[in-house]
């Protein structure tokens, strides 16, 4: 045991010492991880959203009730609530003496930009087209218009959170109307997906998701690489003409990736922790099983590309040409459900898919998108297929 110990941690060390292996292992991950939660860290918290929006109310006539009725509402979801809880919107307005239609022009081109998530404006005449829809059932009611980026996350995420206002409006002005019957009304009740007791943010979703990346590429690209460029350079022939055997030699270049993946570990959880503020914590039963689980089928992973391929430069090709299809289809920096059923085939398949879908919903910073018993019989299938075709297909010597 002690012989295979220090075969893994030579290996570690050896992997450690090469500038390229040091920097996509560990430096790499932490820069992507610094980098997303800069950009995104403020979408997608519960009661945190903090998203830009600009609101215009071009309707300044006699009777604006309606309209500021509207500003209020909004007025009110940019500022903290009673509850202590964080306002939703960082609210854009014109100054008193600005022209309104001029700021309109600069508020939509920061929409384009990506600078605001959406822009609201109240047209002229807004009021009085609303009194009198009120007033004559069956008269068409004025429009709000909302600006909002397609296919832009914190936009469309505005764009539904606005809907929901608009709605809670309409049903005040027809009950204050006479109009909207309370008892037809549907109930609906509303709970926020995570751990019980704290908000649930970009940033904790995104932990689990780059650690989890960090051991895939770790597999994915440190197991071919080293397997078959030892092999191509003759090295694994001198393995074997010592006491060494196969198994044991696997042994220990599995306890070599799998130090890596601790390693990698001990660097991104604390940096999440007590830099960005994630609240996340991996010291659990769940979470450390799913770890594992990740780290072992990551490591099964290479060694099926390595059995795929006839030489070093092969393997790496294979390694490049299906790890970013992987990754962005799993999960793993952004949710997947939306995409189209072409894609979600591939998701569905990808053993990158359940394992984030376990171990975020371990760590409760997910409600689960699958039943916990397939996210861990989906990893063990890729790791029981991998392991027959390496069985069969992986040569150790360039001479059989």
């Amino acid at each position: 045991m002690s012989a295979l110990c220090y075969l893994g941690f030579t290996g570690l060390l050896t992997a450690l010492r090469e500038r390229v292996t040091l920097f996509w292992t560990l430096l790499f991950p932490v820069l992507l991880f610094v980098l997303l939660s800069s950009i995104f860290g403020q979408v997608g918290e519960q009661g945190a959203l903090r998203l830009n929006v600009a609101f215009v109310n071009l309707d300044r006539g006699a009777d604006t009730g309606f309209a500021m009725a509207v500003e209020t509402l909004f007025e009110s979801l940019s500022v903290e609530g009673e509850d202590g809880r964080p306002p939703v919107f960082t609210l854009h307005r014109p100054v008193s003496d600005a022209d309104p239609r001029r700021f309109l022009e600069d508020e939509q081109r920061a929409l384009a930009y990506g600078r605001r998530a959406a822009v609201v404006v109240v047209p002229e005449g807004f009021s009085q087209e609303i009194g009198g829809a009120l007033r004559r059932p069956g008269e068409l009611a004025g429009k709000l218009h909302v600006h909002y980026s397609q296919g832009v996350p914190s936009s469309e995420l505005a764009a539904g959170v606005i809907d929901q206002m608009l709605a809670e409006l309409d049903r005040a002005l027809l009950a204050q109307a006479g109009r909207f019957d309370e008892d037809l009304a549907v109930r609906t009740a509303i709970q926020w997906a995570g751990s019980e007791g704290h908000n649930v943010g970009y940033i904790d979703f995104l932990l689990p998701g780059v650690v989890l990346m960090a051991f895939f590429t770790t597999g994915l690209f440190g197991v071919p690489g080293a397997i078959l460029y030892a092999r191509d350079q003759r090295i694994l022939r001198r393995y074997w003409v010592t006491p060494l055997s196969i198994p044991r030699y696997l042994a220990g270049f599995g306890l070599t990736i799998l130090g890596m993946c601790v390693l990698q570990l001990t660097v991104l959880w604390p940096l999440g922790r007590f830099a960005l503020g994630a609240r996340v914590s991996f010291a659990a039963a769940w979470p450390a099983a799913y770890l594992a689980l990740a780290a072992v089928t990551f490591l099964s992973f290479g060694f099926l590309v390595a059995s795929l391929a006839k030489t070093a430069n092969a393997g790496q090709a294979i390694a490049n040409i299906i790890n970013m299809p992987m990754l962005f289809l799993s999960g793993v920096f952004f949710p997947v459900a939306d995409l189209p059923s072409v894609l979600q085939a591939m998701v569905y398949a990808n053993p990158l898919t359940y394992l984030v879908d376990g171990l975020r919903t371990s760590l409760g910073v997910g409600a689960g998108q699958f039943a916990p018993w397939l996210t861990l019989a989906v990893p063990l299938g890729w790791i029981s297929v991998s392991a027959v075709v390496t069985s069969r297909r992986l040569h150790w010597d360039v001479g059989r």
